[in-house]
């Protein structure tokens, strides 16, 4: 799911039925404003066929916040009709004023709508759509509500009282019932009685609309419910905290998020209040309150409980401002060569290549360097290069922001000296360190003296066909580095240490795979959770989707970048109930960290990089599994598809923009990423060319919410 902004049909685009006489006529609206529970209008039933949908989020419709909200139709829920992928984001800093319009082609039967920003969960109604002209039922549901509990002699309830709506309709049949609380609360669907445990006078508002559209009136009960007798004479205690991103001086960059907590182990808390200022209105607390006007803050808050006793009033103070502009520029770079030239001016025996970076702004992060076309590696004092030959030396730097220099070159000739021209390396690795297989030895990986880094020349990545062959291989290499210079002697003990412990070449030992997850605990720590949701290790060396922390998120391998690849894994559909999970797996996407979209960072890898789908179910979303989503779409087929709860291998296959998929060993999905083929990211800016996205980047694997549940294992790849 990808919010924002779409050339789709069923997506949001500025408001244009002004340009525009021939959209459809019937037109819905949707408004939102400062609330995060519910919207502040919008429709409940509607006619079948085109339909403009019109979704304003703005200072017109009572935002002052600046608060964004999105409209959404949920296509994921069989009991709805899902045939409207509607996704609109807005807000009222956008380009368009927070306002849009969509046109869809609307179904009879019902659509579920919903706002998909985290913390906005009631935000959520339900669309009645009817055959045009409505049919012959012509009469609204019958509708009637009873309150039930223990009563005192004025009547009242004592502790709670429980109400229960019914609706009957014998025309269409009901179609949705539902019900609010007070005199302003938001709608909620009705789907078991209603319990009220709040001391006080009380409403319950409630309605229904059969499936021809007919509403019935909007009806209420009014109650009173009082407290049990208690000996209870103490209040509440309470309790507020304030969180956001700080600056150097404690203050809150942009907004500050204030959360009020009572807890009363007497009566029990009857109602939290809250106050923005010295003489701000009391308001119920229902939510934690977010402050987004720049300035100086007091939040007041106060509770009471069941028995009547109330705690005193408390305050919390604290200063919100602008977040500092961002730093977009960056580091400025240059190169100088130095050494001894010959009358050609080709430099004798050696140059000496010094590297220099500045940044005003956030200050440099890393300078890196490239020679004849090399991998970058990290620049930290000056490269001598001696190889006989014409030499093109790359170098570029990063602010600390995340500005990356254009990369820039200079070349030039050594005359004699340092040998003859290298060969190619045998493997490609830029990794910091020395890792052998997945031993990390913490030693820094060195370019060696034929331009091939230390983990180049150990080939720890080949098939060796016994562990003896391989750990004479690793010794000769390193007895050539230790007598270049390159490392020293307590270094070549750590690197012959590690190749022994990699168990490179031993029976059972998969050769050319390098192994991301191995079902232990320590791999799954070199993975970091981004977003929502999480993951968590299980008895069998798997890792399962959370069921209890929702959001949809991201678990991603930061060590390494990955170009060309095979990658490995198996996967299970343990998906609660009889439906399919949605899942999948990320590809060379950049690092979240620093990146434009870093606050929502499974976007970073679905807006640039690539989604491999995980879906077996047959309905609902159109990308099933082994689909690029948004880009090449599979169906089912059958091939290779197992019953859910089972283990399937699925490997994907990376060479340039070709894509491979195979589940089960049956190929399932070729795809070649060419021009003219974009999925549209969220923001505008796709970094790849001609409709090409990254040649290198993270891998990575989906969390979608807490119904789909997915299983992953034996995850392991190989450079190509």
């Amino acid at each position: 799911m990808v919010l924002g902004l779409t050339t789709t049909a069923a997506y949001g685009r500025p408001d244009d039925r002004a340009d525009n006489p021939a959209v459809a006529a019937q037109v819905l609206t949707w408004t939102a404003g400062d609330p995060i529970d519910h919207y502040l209008t919008f429709p409940t039933t509607a006619v079948a066929g085109p339909t403009t949908i019109v979704f304003e989020n703005s200072a017109a419709t009572g935002n002052t916040t600046g608060m964004p909200h999105t409209l959404t139709f949920d296509v994921s829920n069989s009991d709805y009709n899902n045939d409207v992928p509607l996704n609109i984001l807005a807000n009222p800093s956008d380009a368009n004023g927070g306002k849009y319009t969509a046109e869809v082609d609307l179904s009879p039967g019902t659509y579920r709508f919903f706002c998909s920003m985290p913390g906005h969960n009631m935000m959520t109604g339900i669309l009645t759509v009817t055959e045009g002209g409505g049919g012959e039922d012509t009469t609204a549901p019958v509708t009637a509500a009873e309150v039930t509990g223990q009563q005192n002699a004025d009547g009242a309830y004592v502790g709670s009282a429980t109400v229960s709506v019914t609706a009957t309709d014998e025309g269409s049949g009901v179609a949705t019932t539902e019900y609010a609380v007070g005199a302003d609360g938001p709608w909620q669907a009705y789907t078991a009685p209603v319990v009220v445990d709040q001391v006080g006078a009380q409403t319950i508002r409630y309605r229904a609309t059969d499936k021809a559209g007919n509403a019935a009136a909007e009806k209420s009960v009014d109650f009173t419910v009082v407290a049990p007798p208690t000996d209870d004479t103490a209040a509440p205690e309470t309790s507020a905290t304030v969180s956001g991103e700080k600056d150097e001086a404690g203050n809150y960059l942009t907004m500050a998020t204030v959360t009020v907590t009572a807890s009363d182990t007497g009566s029990g808390v009857n109602t939290i209040e809250y106050a923005i200022g010295a003489d701000g209105a009391w308001q119920p607390y229902t939510a934690p309150v977010m402050v987004h006007e720049v300035g100086t803050h007091t939040v007041r808050y106060r509770a009471t409980d069941k028995a009547g006793n109330a705690a005193a009033e408390k305050s919390v103070g604290f200063t919100v401002v602008e977040a500092p502009a961002q730093d977009t520029t960056a580091p400025a770079t240059s190169a100088a060569v130095a050494g001894d030239k010959n009358a050609n001016g080709a430099y004798i025996t050696s140059a000496k290549v010094t590297v220099t970076a500045t940044d005003a702004e956030s200050g440099v992060d890393k300078v890196e360097y490239s020679l004849d076309g090399g991998p970058y590696l990290a620049y930290s004092a000056p490269v001598i290069v001696d190889p006989v030959g014409y030499h093109v030396f790359a170098y570029r730097a990063t602010d600390k922001a995340g500005n990356t220099a254009p990369a820039k070159q200079v070349t030039f000739t050594i005359a004699q000296g340092g040998g003859v021209p290298a060969p190619n390396c045998p493997e490609y690795d830029e990794r910091l360190t020395v890792i052998v297989g997945t031993v990390d030895t913490g030693v820094p990986n060195r370019l060696t003296r034929n331009r091939c880094t230390v983990n180049e020349l150990i080939e720890d990545e080949r098939e060796w066909t016994s562990q003896a062959l391989f750990l004479k291989h690793v010794d000769g290499v390193l007895d050539k580095l230790l007598t270049d210079n390159v490392i020293d002697q307590r270094e070549f003990k750590k690197i012959t240490k590690a190749a022994k412990q990699s168990k490179i070449g031993k029976p059972g030992q998969t050769t050319g795979y390098r192994d991301l997850f191995d079902g232990t605990a320590a791999s799954l720590a070199k993975w970091e959770q981004v977003g929502g949701g999480k993951f968590a290790l299980t008895d069998d060396g798997a890792i399962k989707s959370s069921t209890t922390v929702d959001g949809m998120g991201m678990l991603w391998f930061p060590e390494r970048k990955y170009g060309d690849f095979s990658l490995k894994l198996q996967f299970r559909d343990d998906a609660p109930g009889t439906g399919n999970a949605n899942g999948g797996v990320f590809v060379r996407f950049p690092n979240v960290h620093g990146h434009p979209e870093e606050s929502r960072p499974e976007w970073v890898a679905i807006n640039y990089g690539h989604e491999i789908q995980i879906l077996d179910r047959p309905d609902g979303d159109m990308y099933k599994t082994g689909s690029i989503y948004g880009f090449d779409r599979v169906g089912l087929g059958g091939a290779g598809v197992t019953p859910k709860g089972t283990w399937n291998d699925y490997e994907i296959r990376v060479v340039g923009q070709h894509f491979t998929i195979l589940r089960n060993g049956v190929l399932i999905n070729e795809f070649d990423n060419i021009g003219g083929q974009t999925f549209t990211p969220e923001r505008a800016g796709d970094p790849g060319t001609d409709g090409r996205r990254y040649a290198t980047g993270y891998v990575g694997l989906q969390v979608h919410s807490t119904t789909d549940v997915i299983s992953y294992r034996n995850i392991r790849i190989k450079e190509l």
